[in-house]
């Protein structure tokens, strides 16, 4: 056998072709190896990104942080952003870096960035919004079709992406270079695009950040600002108001009749109380205007008060030949007497040399300087300014004032007491003559301009008032004024049953029950039989004569002791309002007040209208309903309604809530919100609430026996003491247990008085009932509110059908933290499937039903 080294077994040798095929896999796994791994430096460079929005603060860093990465995938040397303000609808660019040129700010420092960037290239894309790869002859081609302008060094290549934002454009990011070793393709493009979708969120997070920052910055120095403002106002009205008051124990220390040592004392301390005046005198001039005297001095070192002098050439006879006001410190004083312009022939008088300020005021009284008021300081630390010695000059005024009426006082005093003597026994009995005529005179006036039983104004001097009080308000458009017109109540049952003398007796008290219900500015006036009137005079708003109007109706309705019984009252009360047409005249604004009272009359007495000629109509109707049902409830018409509490998803019957129904005689049942409109438009809502409890004193359905009762009931029970005695009483006497009952106040009367709910709230508690809030959501109350108050549920405001996601959440968030307080929550009833779902979803899971259980218990429960 012969081995033969040099053969070849060509079958399992590789082939030529073989080779380059796997030479061409090699090269495509490498490529895919070289994309694989920029991918990963891409994806690196993302989550650096992200990274860095997540840490900044300012879009500045952020931008910056773009850049640092960018560089890391791409030849990005020469970047710059450009960013749309939407608040000033310019562009900007936060971020600019350049190898050739400085920021465009730096370039065209006289020119508008704004105008710049949109002329450009950065301009075009921005409004294409489309990406641009441009190179050099794309550039020329669009300089030349003058769609751009040229701006800027010549680059070999410009790549610019817009920067997208919910549908619109919000910037440029721009990469450029001049290099022509460097080019940019489609990788660099799909790259500068993903990375401006990336971040076009981010910026526009920021940006957000940005404004908000700024907004917060501005209203801080705004408040800042209003604060300091308000704090300076405050100084000023607080100074005014010690300024005020000073002028008025001025005015009335003048009037007064102290002694002249006194008198000067109270005039310091007055003075003292606005400014520094531990150093303080004043001096005055005699009658021949030859001698100064110091009716007061007082000083902190204790030195005694000069004595009357002549006039000489010192500092107090300076300040009164200027004339003026002045303020001198030390080295003008000492200015002063270098110059020789004081004390020169008296120098013994200099005691100047330890003061450290020095203010003078000249005092006129009548029209001539007769005296200086002088305060000066010691100490280096009591400065006084400018401010200072014009608040002391406005003061001298009335010092000055004061003074003159002072000393007038004391002349005249003294002039009385010589001329007292001598015509004491010849004027005595002259006197009592005309002390006599006047008298009579004075009886005659005013019997002649008042009522002669009450004393009020007569009808005669009424109207003349009320005549001013129209010509003052056509003078003076803005102001206002309102009639009453007062109507008594059974007046002629008195003089019919008790006599004439009682009726006289009602009339006097009723006149001092009303005078107690008004201002002393205000008239008050009798027309004649049990006919009032009242004058309210400057008033803000037609509110203000009706909390009047409730006022006299609250005292006139307390009884009146009327010989050897207690009489019980009314009134009816009509209001007219200046200003309602300018042919106002005193005899309409009587008759419009008397209409109204008339209507108030129809109403059912015992409560006040507005004049309103435009709904005359509606007011009649009103009134009728009104009286309907104040007959119904007087003949005990209403009926009993039960409407269930379910469960949502059982739909068992969790409890019952018991409400009043009521067919009118013109035909129909009411809805029980218009039932409630007209009680409490006719102040019947009490009273119907008194008629709900009522029925819970009779017999009830078998269902009702163990079940929870729910009872809406008004808020005015809980805002008199009296409203809030007689519920507790009428809950009291109900023969059932009251941990089963449930009393729901209305949520917005609940917002406006708080404080009165929760004082109800503890009355009412201690008679174990549970409390509730009905037609939750429309009063705005907070969650954390009802945790100060013993509430156990929430009864929802009405909702409508097919509720959106929106108002899903809203119940959702408000049933949730309902839950989380212990409180049960309670919607109202629906026929809609889907809301049903919706709050079921919501976690609401008692609702209550529209309609009753059925006729045939309402008929049995009326």
């Amino acid at each position: 056998m012969f081995r033969d080294t040099g053969f070849k077994d060509e079958a399992n040798s590789p082939s030529g072709e073989s080779i380059e095929r796997l030479l061409k896999r090699v090269n495509r796994l490498r490529r895919l190896a070289g994309k694989y791994k920029r991918a990963e430096i891409i994806r690196d460079a993302l989550l650096q990104i992200t990274h860095i929005a997540t840490e900044v603060n300012s879009p500045e860093d952020f931008y910056a942080g773009v850049h640092l990465h960018l560089k890391s995938l791409i030849a990005a040397d020469n970047f710059f952003i450009a960013t749309y303000n939407h608040r000033t609808e310019r562009l900007e660019i936060p971020f600019f870096a350049d190898e050739m040129d400085p920021h465009p700010a730096q370039m065209y420092p006289d020119r508008d960035i704004h105008s710049i960037l949109t002329r450009g290239i950065t301009g075009y894309v921005f409004r294409c919004g489309e990406t641009m790869l441009c190179n050099e002859a794309d550039f020329e081609r669009l300089v030349a079709e003058e769609a751009i302008e040229n701006l800027g060094s010549a680059s070999h290549q410009w790549l610019g992406v817009p920067i997208r934002y919910q549908e619109r454009t919000t910037g440029v990011l721009v990469v450029q270079t001049y290099d022509p070793n460097v080019s940019y393709g489609l990788t660099e493009i799909e790259l500068m695009e993903f990375i401006s979708h990336h971040i076009s969120g981010v910026m526009e997070r920021l940006r957000h950040q940005e404004q908000l920052e700024q907004s917060i910055d501005q209203r801080t120095k705004e408040l800042s600002e209003a604060y300091d403002k308000l704090k300076l106002e405050v100084y000023e009205r607080r100074r005014a108001e010690r300024l005020q008051k000073s002028l008025f124990e001025i005015a009335e220390l003048s009037a007064s009749g102290l002694e002249q040592e006194d008198f000067y004392s109270r005039l310091h301390n007055i003075l003292s109380h606005l400014l520094p005046a531990s150093n303080c005198y004043i001096a005055l001039l005699d009658d021949t205007n030859q001698q100064l005297r110091f009716p007061f001095y007082v000083s902190q070192l204790g030195t005694k008060p000069p004595s009357r002098r002549p006039l000489t050439d010192g500092l107090t006879e300076y300040l009164l030949s200027r004339r003026r006001p002045l303020l001198l410190d030390q080295k003008d004083i000492q200015d002063l007497v270098n110059k020789g312009e004081i004390y020169v022939n008296t120098p013994t008088l200099n005691n100047t040399q330890k003061m450290h300020q020095w203010i003078g005021v000249p005092l006129f009284i009548g029209d001539e300087v007769r005296g200086a008021l002088t305060i000066y300081s010691l100490s280096m630390t009591q400065n006084y300014q400018i401010r200072d010695l014009e608040l002391l000059t406005f003061v001298s005024q009335h010092i000055g004032t004061a003074i003159e009426r002072k000393q007038h006082a004391e002349f005249m005093k003294k002039s009385y007491e010589r001329l007292e003597s001598k015509v004491a026994e010849r004027t005595r009995e002259l006197e009592l003559e005309i002390q006599r005529r006047r008298e009579v005179e004075q009886k005659l006036i005013h019997d002649a301009k008042h009522d002669t039983l009450t004393g009020l104004p007569n009808r005669s001097m009424f109207t003349e008032r009320l005549g001013q009080a129209v010509r003052h308000v056509r003078r003076h458009g803005r102001d206002q004024f309102a009639l009453l017109f007062i109507d008594l109540d059974r007046f002629k049952q008195i003089n019919d049953t008790l006599g004439h003398l009682e009726g006289d007796r009602f009339l006097i008290e009723t006149a001092r029950r009303l005078s107690n219900c008004i201002r002393e500015n205000d008239t008050l006036g009798r027309l004649g039989g049990d006919e009032f009137v009242v004058l309210l005079d400057q008033i803000n708003t037609p509110k203000d004569a009706e909390e009047v109007a409730e006022r006299i109706l609250s005292q006139l309705s307390e009884p009146f002791q009327l010989g050897d019984a207690l009489f019980q009252s009314g009134a009816s009360i009509g209001i007219a309002v200046s200003g309602r047409s300018q042919q106002d005249t005193p005899e309409s604004m009587l008759r419009d007040a008397d209409a109204a009272m008339y209507q108030a009359k129809s109403r059912g007495k015992g409560c006040y209208v507005v004049y309103d000629s435009k709904r005359r109509q509606e007011h009649q109707a009103e009134l009728h309903d009104e009286a309907l049902l104040r007959d119904a409830l007087a003949r005990d018409e209403l009926y009993l309604k039960i409407l269930p509490v379910e469960s949502l998803s059982s739909g068992e019957p969790l409890a019952y809530r018991l409400s009043l129904g009521w067919r009118p005689p013109k035909g129909g049942e009411l809805a029980e919100d218009t039932i409630l409109s007209i009680a409490e438009r006719s102040n019947l809502i009490l009273e119907l609430d008194r008629c709900l409890l009522r029925h819970l004193k009779r017999p009830l359905p078998l269902e009702l026996n163990e079940a929870e009762l729910h009872l809406c009931l008004s808020s005015a029970h809980l805002k008199h003491k009296h409203a809030l005695r007689g519920l507790k009483n009428m809950v009291r006497e109900l023969n059932l247990d009251t941990a089963r009952l449930w009393l729901f106040f209305d949520e917005r009367a609940l917002v406006q008085d708080t404080q009165g709910h929760i004082a109800g709230f503890e009355a009412l508690g201690k008679l174990g009932v549970n409390f509730g809030l009905s037609g939750y959501g429309n009063g705005y109350s907070s969650l954390k509110s009802l945790t100060l108050m013993p509430i156990k549920a929430l009864r929802l405001a009405p909702t409508t059908d097919r509720l959106g996601s929106e108002k899903v959440r809203l119940l959702t968030a408000s049933a949730m933290a309902a839950t989380s307080l212990g409180l049960i929550v309670i919607a109202s009833g629906t026929e809609c499937s889907l809301t049903r779902q919706s709050l079921i979803q919501a976690g609401i899971d008692r609702i209550q039903q529209l309609q009753p259980l059925n006729q045939a218990q309402s008929s049995v429960c009326a």
